[in-house]
């Protein structure tokens, strides 16, 4: 293992001494072991012939355990020495050599390095699962990440307005996510999310402790200035490890031209990192879907809007959309971002027939204007599902995931309607999906946990449990004022065992937004779980009365199991609605 360019690089797997060892017929001599004494596994030290996965679990193990403690784990004067500590000695313990090593590391390791390899994980993926919930560094500082994918990473940030106009905030915002989003389709590349990214904005912070923080490698800034029709962009791309410019670019150009200037921005990128690209992911970002600027102006305007998971917002959102699809009757993204609001309005927030009728409405015809659009089949699958015609939802869904694999919205949508199928089982699977997509969403993990608890399998629930409170609390520390971080955290306190730290983090998101359905909602789950059956009663009847409306969750949401005998919960499931009274399509 090579570092080149600031990044881990294998270079070699044996190859040379297996082409050699062919070439004298000696590669698999019976109780032959080739390997590097330091790594190498008890049953690959001790000769045997069959040997699988778990073995280079147990090499990868020792790789990572003397990257953050400077140290082999088994240390001797000669090989033979370093082998046979292997057989004799303990599993050694990372925290004994590197104090900061948090339980979770040390747990995993230790059972990583097992010396039956039938203790160890069953996969390699499950090793890495288990490391993902914690960041440690290495005694020089730098970042150790067991949730990083090992190819490049880049957090996009917001862009400067640079314009007096302060309107030009949604406009410089908006080029900053969608230029996220476009790269967000390359396999290869892991992007931080908008939300993450977007809360470093108006913060003067040093690009190292940015990158630290979101787990990235390489850091994009930009301004934008917004004169008539005449458009001035910068962009840099830099090291996060070092503060070093890997690119920059300056584009004076028309306003009509901004299409192609992020497409220019995203091939850059590309370039600089030295990405290859798919014929399907060069498609994917150089794709255009209007040709009207104000429209997109518009269209940017409602995705900021949308981003703030607030009633007025989403609103505020739709209007806009509706206002890009007046100049361009055909932006199949604008018809879907009408279809989202709707759909959003309707489970969380104002549960109306007329909302749930556009959110039909408008995700039909997004489908009819662009089929081959992922997001316009994630739209379409959300709002048939709240529909209660989950097949057909199943369908868009899938094919949503198959035409952006790393489609977050589809993936995290499809599991949430299969919890309110109750089925558990795909809705781990397309949370864990999601999750890969985007490790730092806490709810996709505070949920993925109560699934697993139905699932009957508490060692994955406290897993997911650790990790959502950990996500949620980092979040918190760049955007205090975020409810929706603080209930789902609560949740996942509560997993944890840390009752009071849940109800005082209940307490903060209740005093944000007292009449938020879904904080009022979260609140009464909190409460069932505790089996407060009178409080969470009384919460969950003020959501429903502030117009939550997501019945199929509320039938099989397991954190209100407790209340199902109850008499006072029979009576409010009588309220649902017939499809008659919602007007279902």
């Amino acid at each position: 293992v090579m570092l080149q360019d600031g990044e881990a690089l294998v270079m070699d797997f044996g190859i040379a001494k297996a082409l050699s060892a062919a070439s004298t017929d000696t590669l698999t001599q019976t109780g032959m072991m080739v390997g590097t004494p330091a790594y190498v596994s008890p049953e690959q030290a001790a000769g045997e012939t069959v040997i699988d996965g778990r073995s280079d679990q147990y090499s990868l193990a020792c790789v990572l355990y003397e990257m953050v403690s400077g140290r082999k784990p088994f240390l001797g004067a000669t090989a033979q020495a370093i082998l046979s500590k292997r057989f004799s000695d303990p599993i050694p313990s990372l925290r004994s050599v590197y104090s900061e090593t948090t339980d979770e590391v040390e747990t995993a390791m230790s059972r990583a390095m097992a010396k039956d390899s039938s203790e160890r994980f069953s996969t390699t993926m499950d090793f890495a699962k288990a490391l993902v919930a914690t960041q440690v560094t290495t005694p020089d500082g730098s970042p150790i990440h067991g949730g990083a994918s090992g190819g490049k990473s880049i957090a996009v940030m917001p862009f400067t307005n640079m314009s007096s106009d302060p309107e030009g905030d949604f406009f410089a915002d908006g080029i900053a996510d969608e230029i996220i989003t476009a790269l967000s389709k390359i396999k290869a590349l892991k992007v931080s999310s908008r939300s993450s990214s977007f809360s470093f904005k108006g913060k003067n912070e040093d690009i190292r402790e940015i990158g630290r923080k979101l787990q990235a490698s390489t850091i994009l800034e930009g301004s934008v200035r917004k004169a008539g029709k005449r458009l001035r962009l910068t962009a840099q791309l830099v090291n996060a490890a070092n503060n070093e410019q890997l690119w920059a670019e300056r584009y004076d150009r028309e306003l009509e031209d901004v299409f192609q200037i992020q497409d220019e921005i995203a091939q850059s990128i590309v370039a600089a990192l030295r990405v290859v690209l798919s014929d399907d992911e060069k498609r994917a970002i150089e794709q255009v879907h209007t040709p009207n600027v104000e429209a997109y102006g518009f269209y940017l305007r409602g995705r900021q809007y949308f981003h703030q998971h607030r009633r007025k917002s989403h609103e505020y959102a739709r209007q806009m959309f509706e206002r890009a699809i007046e100049l361009d009757p055909d932006y199949a993204l604008a018809h879907s971002g009408v279809a989202d609001c709707c759909s959003f309005l309707y489970q969380y927030f104002d549960a109306s027939p007329s909302n749930l009728k556009r959110a039909d409405a408008a995700s039909r015809r997004a489908l009819e204007l662009a089929p081959g659009l992922a997001e316009a089949h994630a739209s379409r699958g959300l709002a048939v599902s709240l529909s209660e015609r989950f097949e057909e939802a199943d369908t868009e869904f899938e094919m949503a995931l198959r035409l952006d694999p790393k489609s977050f919205e589809a993936a995290y949508f499809y599991a949430r309607s299969c919890i309110a199928q109750g089925r558990n089982e795909p809705a781990a699977k397309w949370f864990e999906r999601a999750i890969s997509v985007r490790p730092d969403d806490y709810a996709s993990l505070a949920l993925l946990a109560g699934v697993y608890s139905s699932l009957g399998e508490p060692e994955k629930s406290i897993q997911a449990s650790r990790r959502a409170y950990d996500t949620a609390r980092k979040h918190l520390e760049l955007t205090p004022d975020d409810p929706r971080a603080l209930y789902m955290g609560a949740m996942s306190l509560t997993t944890l065992g840390e009752s009071e730290k849940a109800r005082e983090w209940n307490r903060r998101a209740l005093a944000m937004d007292p009449d938020d359905p879904s904080v009022l909602y979260n609140i009464a789950c909190a409460f069932a779980t505790e089996n407060q059956s009178d409080e969470a009663i009384d919460a969950l009847t003020k959501a429903l009365d502030n117009g939550f409306g997501h019945w199929k969750w509320i039938e099989h949401d397991v954190d209100l199991d407790s209340l199902r005998d109850n008499p006072a919960f029979i009576a409010l499931l009588l309220r649902k609605p017939s499809e008659t009274e919602t007007g279902a399509p």
